[in-house]
């Protein structure tokens, strides 16, 4: 049997998800002098900080494959021979990696330089809205953005991680469903009696899809136990990203991002924006947001195959899954494989 090299494996990597940004820790997870290791697209990424440098690489010494996020590894500065920089540490045989990931300085050997070589496979990070965003390929576009994040109107209530033994899509998917909210959310989200769904558009735009405005009754949509009719907006920008905001006497948003773990897990992450309820403790809104999640989570495991399926004539739809639909008809359109399937 032969194992596939670094580069092989990353050459496999479905190329839509290789070339997106995908949260993969909170910003305050990466802390200098501590590297930080984390799962994306079923492979291993650590993360550390050199001053105001954040980096990002596979998490493999190429010595002898030693995880550098592993029990022992550490970021200091050094001034070793030529060497005076910051490293980050293999905690096997010691080796030292630069911001750049290229290998500076061999214990065992420290007279001789590195090979070029031994450098890491790098990848693009940065820090956005107090998490830490990783692309493994090139990025065709920016973080998406948050639409309430700069207007001095609204709080911004981070939520998650929450890991899912589900697929990415599945879970978007779920979220932009809106005729579950009767059945899996009754007496919060929905009302049997009131399971209608009018007629709405979804529409393929540059910032991605984006629906009409969609009306439901709702006992209690935002945890302050006050039940109103919301009109809500959807819009997907980009596969694993997807945002509503909705009326409901104020103004109320979810951005809700997954990160592709492996191809069945998934870590969720969200954030909850309102314009209104400035007594209303982020724990409440925390709590909310955990007792809905806590009630999609056993429905979302339980569907199959557990794959997304884009093939539209593989399941029955109606009326009110035009924005899953069209959710699926993008994926196709875009090539993508991973966690779904064709």
């Amino acid at each position: 049997m032969v194992t596939p090299t670094l580069v092989e494996r990353l050459a496999c990597i479905d190329p839509v998800m290789k070339n997106d940004w995908h949260v993969v820790a909170r910003a305050e997870d990466v802390v200098e002098g501590t590297p930080y290791g984390a799962h994306l697209l079923d492979q291993p990424v650590v993360l550390w900080r050199t001053g105001n440098r954040l980096s990002a690489a596979y998490d493999l010494c190429f010595h002898r494959g030693t995880r550098l996020s592993a029990p022992g590894s550490r970021v200091e500065h050094v001034s070793r021979g030529t060497v005076d920089t910051d490293c980050l540490i293999c905690p096997y045989h010691g080796w030292h990696y630069n911001a750049e990931g290229q290998c500076v300085y061999i214990p065992a050997a420290p007279e001789t330089k590195p090979p070029q070589k031994a450098r890491l496979q790098m990848f693009q990070a940065q820090e956005r809205y107090g998490w830490i965003w990783v692309c493994m390929g090139e990025p065709t576009q920016d973080v998406p953005c948050i639409p309430e994040w700069d207007d001095p109107d609204f709080r911004n209530v981070r939520w998650g991680p929450w890991v899912v033994g589900a697929a990415g899509p599945r879970l978007v998917e779920n979220f932009l469903d809106i005729a579950h909210f009767p059945y899996v959310h009754e007496g919060l989200l929905g009302d049997q009696d009131h399971a209608t769904v009018d007629e709405y558009r979804a529409d393929l735009t540059p910032e991605g899809i984006v629906t009409s405005e969609i009306k439901v009754w709702q006992p209690n949509p935002d945890g302050t136990g006050v039940g109103s009719y919301s009109s809500y907006v959807y819009k997907v920008f980009r596969p694993l990203t997807g945002y509503f905001i909705k009326q409901t006497g104020g103004r109320f948003s979810i951005y809700f991002t997954v990160t592709p773990v492996a191809p069945r897990e998934s870590a969720v992450w969200m954030y909850i924006s309102m314009d209104y309820e400035e007594d209303m403790p982020d724990a409440e809104v925390v709590e909310f947001q955990d007792r809905i999640f806590e009630q999609d989570i056993p429905v979302v495991m339980s569907q199959f195959p557990e794959e997304l399926p884009l093939d539209l004539a593989a399941e029955v739809s109606a009326r009110a899954d035009r924005l899953s639909i069209r959710y699926r008809q993008w994926l196709s359109e875009l090539g993508m494989t991973f966690s779904v399937v064709q």
